[in-house]
């Protein structure tokens, strides 16, 4: 059945915001839950609040598409989708309950499953935006072909704000696996790494794997015979399932040291790395967390020697917590944004201080 579940549309404040804004060349701040103001460069501006557009616009499950509004926080999508025995394969963090699906598309952040189901932006099928021009513009659709020229849509994806308002957004959903089990394995994160590298040969249909504290924690999804033929060949025993809620959430012990957190992110194939700190290896090696007093200079250069990338999840720790672009790229950056924020205006800095 077609579920439609709306608010009233408050675009037009929006917009109208949007458009005294341009008409003053005043800087805008875009919030949302505002639950990731940590990640990124600080930025000032007369703040945008989406959360007053909130609402789910269209769900049609047999389409397997979602149509919803920027202020809805992603606790709500997740909970209608699982209504419906279905489900966003992301995995975003909700950082309990605030966190608005605007901000889930303009961080791109994604959970435990993403090297196995995919990322935010691989589901996200069109979006509406409010432009640097104050125009409110559509793009995409709600089907994976709906793709002309630049992918607009796609480009919201872990832009932080840095381009336009997103006011809505169309996602792709996935049905619910029939059979999830979690197991955890004693071993190290080398032996980890390896056993993963087999175990994706074999195909193992894993749907989460992270080593934390001498622990490999797996996840295993599919049909119940998949699962229970993987259960059999990996051997471990069975965890809380409790376990990914608490790594999506960053609720695990490791989290809470005061060091600086820092995301590598790394080639699948890539092996242990002896790193500075305290570290987690996640989806399955591509995805390191470490817990380091190490310095950012330090943190990168590992990064790059190992063909990655690394970002900074802590305030104040550089002025720079994306890892930098090449300047080419960069230019790339700032012309796209001269394409759609002539004025700049859209979180300036946030991004990196060139935009």
């Amino acid at each position: 059945m077609d579920a439609t579940i709306q608010d009233a549309d408050s675009s037009a404040m929006l917009i109208e915001e949007v458009q005294s804004a341009i008409s003053r060349n005043c800087p805008v701040r875009i919030r949302g839950g505002d639950t990731k103001r940590f990640l990124g460069r600080s930025t000032d501006g007369e703040t945008v609040d989406t959360r007053c557009h909130r609402g789910i616009v269209k769900y049609d499950p047999t389409e397997l598409v979602v149509t919803v509004r920027a202020g809805t926080t992603v606790t709500e999508l997740d909970a209608e989708l699982d209504a419906s025995g279905q489900m966003l394969p992301s995995e975003s963090p909700t950082f309990d309950g605030v966190a608005t699906v605007g901000g889930m598309v303009a961080s791109g952040l994604s959970g435990p499953r993403r090297p196995y189901g995919g990322a935010v932006r691989d589901f996200v099928l069109g979006c509406r935006i409010i432009t640097g021009q104050g125009k409110h513009l559509r793009f995409g659709g709600e089907v994976m072909k709906n793709v002309a020229g630049y992918d607009v849509s796609r480009l919201m994806a872990g832009s932080f704000g840095s381009l336009a308002v997103i006011t809505e957004v169309s996602l792709k959903v996935l049905p619910k696996p029939r059979s999830t089990l979690s197991l955890g394995l004693t071993m190290t994160a080398q032996a980890a790494l390896e056993t993963l590298s087999k175990w994706r040969l074999e195909g193992v249909p894993l749907a989460g794997a992270c080593h934390v504290d001498g622990m490999l924690y797996v996840r295993i999804e599919g049909g119940d015979g998949s699962v229970r033929a993987a259960r059999e060949r990996i051997g471990g025993e069975p965890t809380a399932v409790d376990f990914w809620g608490s790594l999506r959430e960053f609720r695990l012990p490791f989290f809470a040291d005061r060091r600086p957190l820092w995301r590598l992110s790394l080639p699948a194939a890539t092996p242990y790395i002896d790193l500075p700190g305290s570290a987690i290896t996640d989806w399955g090696g591509s995805q390191r967390w470490i817990k380091t007093d190490a310095s950012p200079e330090t943190i990168r250069e590992l990064a790059v020697q190992h063909g990655g990338h690394a970002t900074c999840f802590t305030p104040n720790v550089t002025d720079s917590p994306f890892h930098p672009l090449p300047a080419p790229l960069m230019l790339l950056h700032q012309r796209l944004k001269r394409q759609i924020d002539p004025q700049s205006i859209f979180n300036p800095g946030r991004f990196y201080a060139e935009l």
